[in-house]
């Protein structure tokens, strides 16, 4: 089991280095679903978002700070309604991101897992994908011939999210 706040330590020669343990674990059940999936390549930008996104979601859900082989299984279910559809993902990943920040703040102790999760979510806001556009109606402003139809820049989460649900789907 991995304890979030517990993270491994090795000597660097009179310092200690925090591993990140509970994000990389995270990160890395969001990449082995996405894999299983095939939805994608994994060396796309698609790919990251919806790793990012699976990942956050992982990262975020373990409120007891533990996760573990056996427990990715009873998680799925949660993983999926979270990443549904009709649900404010986004806005529960900043109350998330502000809770434990708050929590790590308050108990003196910096969160290299914390620091990562924050990274992966800058990256998901500020980062625009060219994607299909979802909402066009077909046939207006296509190109003949075209197949992929008209697309928008979209923010990485809006594109990472619904990958990242239909792996967990898949799985």
């Amino acid at each position: 089991m991995l304890h979030r706040g517990h993270e491994s330590t090795g000597d660097t020669g009179g310092g200690e280095l925090a591993v990140p343990m509970a994000w990389l674990y995270a990160e890395y059940i969001a990449d082995e679903l996405l894999r299983t999936g095939d939805l994608m390549p994994p060396t796309s930008f698609e790919f990251r978002a919806g790793r990012d996104a699976l990942a956050l979601t992982v990262f975020l859900s373990d409120t007891e700070g533990e996760l573990s082989c056996v427990r990715v299984v009873s998680q799925l279910e949660t993983w999926m309604s979270l990443t549904a559809y009709d649900q404010p993902w986004q806005d529960w990943v900043r109350d998330r991101l502000t809770e434990l920040t708050a929590e790590a703040v308050r108990s003196g102790a910096p969160s290299p897992d914390l620091a990562l999760a924050g990274d992966a979510w800058r990256w998901l806001e500020e980062t625009e994908l060219l994607a299909p556009d979802l909402d066009a109606v077909p046939g207006c402003g296509s190109v003949p011939g075209e197949d992929d139809g008209p697309k928008v820049w979209t923010p990485a989460w809006q594109l990472g999210l619904p990958l990242g649900h239909l792996a967990i789907h898949l799985f």
